[in-house]
């Protein structure tokens, strides 16, 4: 089998209200941009994959890769692992392209890609991962609606400039929700994007104060509560407090991961196969998490191709505890966030999130609403 020919679109689906996410403080949302790329083999097999864009800055990457994939066995994955990683001596995150090839080979195998690498289980455990910073009483609302949709478990954001109300968000949901429902929070400082609003820098001390509070609070993870490459402090904050420290999504390849394991910044490590590393080195660095005892949870904050591409790297290893499920009504919802699929992923009675069983990633683009929100670039 060979790779024939690149196809990719700029989409920018509209959302139905204005979303604001705490990573990008004081800039709105309004729609759910991405890079869509298919793959082209002379079998007739196609591969999708997608980037999360936020303007046009990916617009020349898929000319460029295609010079490195046509008339290639897309089978080859440990060879274009390579070619990825040196894609990002010129500035691109390429690993999303990686997630295109695992479509193929499912596909051409007639199996779902996570029976491909072990098949540890068929669904995860949800847990709604909101996306904006709200008034207690608005997120107490929120929060039971996401309780009686029947999630078992919130990821909240500490976005606030006082320690004090971060807490007071907390202890509001958390006596609303009650004890039988998991909490966690994303304090959103590994990598802060700077020039549009004011936002709160943690320090190590504050990152410990607010560690041995959450865990009071019953917290299940405080995540990114510190710079990415901070990794003295990530250790010496882990090692801290009982609480389970989270992150990883920014982190690239095997080697920052190896760094972040072997010296124990994170409890759970969360790479994100289309930003992070890829389908197969996403498999790697569990196996090396799953060796030091720690649990890998995967990033999923990008668009339904990307959750369909990380939840395949979820369901296939031992040592995956819950599925980040981004859900913040009425901006960021399913029909939004997978309008380029015919059919959004949702949970299930139980709270879980189903792996598809068809072939590949088990999705189906819907091209209409592609092309009717997309621009062709090759």
């Amino acid at each position: 089998m060979k790779i024939t020919d690149v196809e990719a679109y700029l989409c920018h689906f509209p959302l139905p209200e204005p979303f604001y996410p705490t990573w990008i403080p004081g800039l709105p949302m309004t729609n759910n941009s991405l890079l869509l790329v298919k793959l082209f083999t002379d079998e007739g097999i196609e591969g999708v994959t997608a980037s999360v864009a936020f303007l046009g800055e990916l617009r020349g990457t898929p000319e460029l890769l295609k010079v490195f994939l046509v008339e290639r066995d897309p089978f080859n994955v440990e060879h274009f692992i390579k070619v990825f990683r040196s894609a990002k001596a010129v500035g691109i995150r390429a690993w999303f392209m990686e997630v295109a090839l695992w479509d193929i080979i499912g596909k051409a195998l007639g199996q779902p890609v996570y029976r491909l690498l072990g098949a540890y289980r068929d669904r995860v455990k949800a847990y709604a991962s909101t996306g904006e910073l709200r008034e207690p009483s608005a997120r107490v609302e929120s929060a039971l609606a996401i309780k009686e949709k029947g999630f078992k478990a919130i990821k909240l954001r500490l976005k606030s400039m006082d320690i004090k109300d971060d807490l007071a968000l907390v202890q509001a949901v958390r006596d609303a929700v009650g004890d039988d429902m998991e909490i966690m929070v994303d304090a959103n400082q590994a990598w802060p994007i700077h020039g549009f609003g004011d936002y709160p820098v943690w320090d190590l001390k504050r990152a410990m104060t607010m560690a041995k509070e959450l865990d009071a609070l019953g917290v299940a993870w405080l995540e990114e509560p510190l710079g990415m490459y901070d990794y003295d402090g990530l250790s010496t904050l882990t090692a801290s407090t009982s609480l389970n420290i989270s992150g990883g999504e920014m982190n690239s390849d095997i080697f920052e991961f190896r760094e972040l394991i072997g010296r124990r910044c994170y409890d759970v490590i969360q790479p994100d196969v289309t930003l992070s590393c890829g389908i197969l080195n996403g498999k790697k660095i569990a196996g090396m998490a799953e060796a030091a005892g720690l649990s890998l949870n995967p990033h999923t904050w990008t668009n339904g191709i990307g959750l369909a591409a990380n939840l395949q790297l979820m369901a296939a290893i031992p040592n995956c505890t819950h599925c980040e499920f981004p859900y913040e009504p009425p901006g960021w919802v399913p029909e939004a966030r997978d309008a380029m699929l015919t059919e959004p992923f949702d949970i299930d009675e139980e709270g879980y999130v189903k792996l598809p069983d068809a072939p590949g990633l088990g999705i189906e683009l819907d091209m209409e609403k592609v092309q009717a929100h997309g621009g062709k670039l090759i």
